[in-house]
């Protein structure tokens, strides 16, 4: 990202690519629960019958209340294995490779206008999503599923993969990838662009230094405008996902669906765990993302320097 001092030595696409996957890892450890009780809330009501007129759950800690109470602490980490292998493939490239991407098409420029922010955030998303897919969709159905041990949709990481192949097909494994690129296209572009404004704009107005106090806000504020504007295509992404096979004929179908059973605040289900998660997300892994990349500079100078 921006803010790197005249005679600081800029990070590789390496130490990026290296940087953001684990950054990201250890985001999603503190925040899993959240991404989890989104997921339970964004789903709630595809399945309503006549006979079910109170909601199972009420807001994210309700949420989170219910599955401890019914389903035990680990509930909250179903799908914790897929979350990670999902983020050490998506969001190093999605991450990593934005910079060196956003460069490619700046041609090396010192200005880089919000067009090219926009265009390298939806390149690096989409290709996130063409990479990660099958990790995302196995990770969302663990977190989606409620039943007792014994019933359970699948019962391990590498069982899921073998039977989402065996019973669905490669597709099966690809499923939802037309919603999740336009929601990681957009979540990419407001995340990562918001993030280099907010910080630019900041350091610009010397307004805080490029230290801790400035990648707070700026990740900050970057969560609370990607929740806004990403909801609804997650919501729509979750549940498709999560469907069986057959269920929806289409993403588009899924949410012309959602939109005639249960109103246009359906695409806005989940939205305060999104927030939640996003937000804190951001704050952990864009903090955690720039000491890593300035700590592996400064390893790799001392490995490079001579004796």
């Amino acid at each position: 990202m921006v803010g790197f001092k005249p005679t600081d030595v800029p990070p590789t696409a390496a130490v990026k690519f290296i940087g953001a996957g684990t950054a990201a890892c250890i985001a999603d450890l503190f925040t899993f629960p959240l991404d989890t009780a989104k997921v339970r809330l964004q789903i709630q009501g595809e399945t309503k019958t006549q006979n079910v007129k109170v909601a199972q759950y009420k807001g994210v800690f309700g949420t989170i209340s219910t599955m401890v109470k019914n389903e035990g602490p680990k509930s909250l980490y179903n799908g914790l294995v897929a979350g990670l292998q999902r983020q050490m493939s998506f969001a190093s490239v999605r991450i990593g490779l934005y910079d060196s991407v956003k460069q490619f098409y700046t041609k090396g420029s010192e200005h880089v206008g919000i067009g090219s922010r926009l265009l390298a955030g939806c390149t690096t998303g989409a290709l996130a999503v063409a990479v990660a897919q099958p990790t995302d969709v196995v990770k969302v159905r663990f977190q989606a599923q409620a039943n007792p041990s014994s019933q359970r949709r699948y019962k391990g990481t590498m069982e899921a993969y073998r039977t989402i192949a065996r019973e669905e097909g490669m597709r099966g494994l690809w499923k939802g990838t037309g919603p999740n690129i336009t929601r990681n296209a957009i979540v990419n572009c407001t995340e990562l662009v918001t993030y280099d404004i907010i910080k630019d704009s900041i350091l610009k107005a010397n307004l805080m230094t490029d230290t801790l106090p400035c990648h707070f806000t700026s990740a900050f504020g970057a969560g609370f405008c990607t929740t806004v504007i990403a909801s609804p295509v997650d919501v729509v992404k979750t549940r498709y996902m999560n469907s069986a096979k057959g269920q929806y004929h289409s993403a588009l179908n899924c949410a012309l669906t959602m939109f005639r059973k249960e109103g246009p605040k359906a695409f806005y289900k989940g939205f305060m765990p999104s927030f939640l998660r996003l937000g804190s997300w951001n704050v952990v892994m864009f903090v955690t993302y720039e000491q890593l990349k300035r700590a592996m500079m400064s390893a790799q100078r001392s490995w490079e320097a001579p004796f």
